[in-house]
């Protein structure tokens, strides 16, 4: 399938690249700076380039692991002007990135061969824009005439419940919730029976994110995840983690408790706009290994977009 189906063709390169602008002051400001005035690619030069990599929210592993790709490139192709690096680094990055990258189609387009109802679990810890982004991802599939209910599934905060209403009534999509501490399951089994009925096309579960609780919430996310399947075989055919990237590789250790515990298909990432630590975003893949289907980067309903990693590491070098 050609990328450009998967929606990969659909925002401008422009737009996302002003929404990046704080990490790549953070990034590439440095690496100018690193490469001015120099006539030679040396270890001193590889081992600032690495500090800067890894001050860019990147990680340590990824750094040194981008270097040494870097490292050998160099030798191979005879460098000698540090003017060059930029370039091979932006393939390398490119590169890390698309290794892991599965093809997310049923994730980010209509089969329109199947009639099964695609059910969509979200998944994070409370604070990452969880609602928000069910919000933007619904009106996303509405704007590619799909029939979308969200299902409030985090019973326990009244607010949650409450915002995934306002949502709904602002993008025109049907909420389905019960009163506040009714069981987050039971709530999700009545959804999906009304939405098969009322033929669907996709069902977002909002869900809670206490992760102080941690033992008692992976139970309850796993129960959902149990009753989904008895509606809907095979659902929920995706468990999305909500990451909010200002979080930086702090990010890592709150996803590792939810792919462990849930099986986690895709990953999107948030508040892409309001940090310098969107080089987190190379360092969260590697680590984790689990594909990111979408960023967002800002608060309006059209700053959301499939992942392109080409279009992003683009966007985070001038």
């Amino acid at each position: 399938m050609d990328k450009s189906d998967l929606g990969y063709s659909r925002a401008p390169v422009g737009r996302l690249w002003n929404k990046l602008s704080k990490t790549r002051r953070k990034l590439t400001d440095r690496l100018n700076a690193l490469v001015t005035g120099k006539n030679v690619i040396d270890p001193p030069l590889l081992e600032n380039l690495e500090e800067i990599l890894f001050t860019s929210d990147i990680g340590v592993e990824v750094a040194q692991q981008l270097i040494e790709g870097l490292t050998q490139k160099v030798e191979k192709k005879s460098l000698s002007k540090p003017g060059q690096l930029k370039a091979i680094l932006k393939e390398e990055m490119v590169s890390l990135l698309e290794a892991g990258q599965e093809d997310l189609s049923a994730f980010t387009i209509k089969d329109t061969t199947s009639n099964i109802l695609h059910v969509v679990m979200f998944v994070g810890v409370n604070g990452v824009g969880k609602t928000t982004t069910i919000a933007k991802m619904a009106h996303y599939f509405q704007a590619r005439e799909q029939k979308i209910m969200l299902v409030a599934a985090d019973t326990f905060r009244a607010a949650a419940i409450e915002q995934l209403q306002i949502w709904g009534e602002r993008i025109g999509a049907e909420v389905i919730n019960q009163k506040r501490g009714a069981d987050p399951a039971a709530v999700v089994f009545d959804a999906l029976s009304v939405a098969k009925s009322r033929k669907i096309d996709r069902v977002f579960i909002d869900t809670a994110g206490r992760l102080h609780t941690k033992s008692n919430l992976m139970k309850e996310l796993k129960k959902i995840q149990k009753v989904a399947g008895q509606q809907v075989s095979g659902a929920p055919q995706q468990v999305t983690l909500i990451i909010d990237a200002t979080t930086g590789q702090n990010a890592i250790a709150q996803a590792q408790v939810f792919a462990e515990s849930l099986g986690v298909t895709d990953i999107i990432l948030t508040k892409l706009d309001g940090t310098a630590k969107g080089g987190a975003v190379i360092g969260i893949f590697q680590k984790l290994r689990i594909p990111i289907s979408f960023i967002c980067t800002g608060e309006g309903l059209e700053d959301f977009e499939i992942f392109n990693p080409r279009k992003f590491i683009e966007a985070i070098f001038d």
